[in-house]
């Protein structure tokens, strides 16, 4: 049990807008007010339709609560594109009294399109609210992780496999970024690539031949996006004459829209149109393994604390 009273954690996700209304407002947070093409404004707001609301914001909520039942200390959440804004929460969280704060961004693997921004964005906040920061840059190896990631894994490829009464192959999935973000040198790929590595040598009856990696939800920017994409690996796996296909997406650690959207209704239509079946692993979401993966991110980010105290804002 972890102890102290002026030191909270800061858990980070993505945000997601409360009903279709909201995502005009919603992509021009994305975009930093950019404009963008209706046609790109009316698809999101399809998307968000087809699955009535997104359940990100709920599920980080009780992801927070477990946590902070299993550590003893406050736990708040932040969002970098939607309310609770990440700057809002860090003020909050400075006129409780937390003076410190362990802050993990609630994507495993480290990319500057994501965890960089996310990161820059507290480092802001704390500057502005003389909170000390303690910031994880990536957990997307953590045995705890790796250990919920299989058990969803195990359970729902033995599912397949016997309602197909034949092996089913497994695509890992983690969300796709522009190229020229790889080119830089930035390590997403390398580390969702490891992650799902690591996933599948938990499930040894899983044979490594039939397991594929695909990024997914490319952007709709003219810019290229990183693959192989998933509807690529789709038609291999169907040449191939596999009937299914099972899909776990090891980039996200709860139901979102790339999940409930681009997942359950765009890849498993268009396994259908193949006439393949798709089964997907249940998210993450509440999963013990998570909490306590999150637990010793905290307690080992306050141990490195004290062995090497950090100065405020950095």
């Amino acid at each position: 049990m972890l102890t102290t009273c002026k030191t909270g954690v800061l858990l980070l996700a993505h945000g997601s807008p409360e009903a279709p209304a909201d995502i005009p407002e919603f992509i021009r947070l994305i975009t930093g007010g950019r404009e963008v093409p209706n046609s790109t404004v009316k698809e999101v707001t399809h998307r968000y339709e087809q699955i009535g609301q997104s359940p990100l914001l709920e599920i980080t909520r009780r992801q927070a609560e477990l946590l902070q039942s299993e550590i003893g200390m406050p736990v708040y959440i932040g969002m970098r594109n939607w309310r609770p804004f990440v700057g809002d929460v860090v003020r909050e969280m400075a006129a409780s009294g937390i003076a410190r704060a362990v802050v993990v961004c609630l994507a495993p693997q480290n990319s500057q399109t994501s965890v960089g921004l996310y990161h820059g964005s507290v480092l802001s906040a704390a500057e502005d609210s003389n909170v000390e920061i303690e910031f994880v840059e990536s957990w997307h190896d953590h045995p705890e992780l790796i250990a919920a990631f299989a058990e969803r894994l195990r359970a729902r490829w033995k599912q397949a496999c016997a309602e197909a009464g034949v092996g089913i192959p497994v695509i890992f999935t983690a969300h796709s970024v522009p190229i020229r973000t790889i080119a830089d040198g930035d390590p997403y790929a390398a580390q969702a690539r490891e992650t799902a590595r690591l996933v599948r040598q938990q499930v040894i009856e899983l044979a490594e031949t039939e397991v594929r990696f695909a990024f997914q939800s490319q952007g709709m920017s003219r810019e290229p996006w990183i693959g192989p994409t998933v509807e690529e690996t789709i038609l291999e796996l169907m040449r191939n004459g596999h009937p299914g296909v099972v899909i776990q997406p090891v980039g996200f650690v709860c139901d979102n829209i790339e999940v409930l959207y681009d997942i359950d209704i765009g890849f498993k239509q268009f396994a259908e149109q193949q006439r393949m079946r798709l089964w997907r692993t249940e998210s993450l979401n509440e999963s013990r393994n998570l909490t306590a993966a999150l637990a010793d991110l905290v307690s080992t980010a306050m141990n490195k604390r004290a062995a090497a105290p950090k100065t405020r804002g950095h």
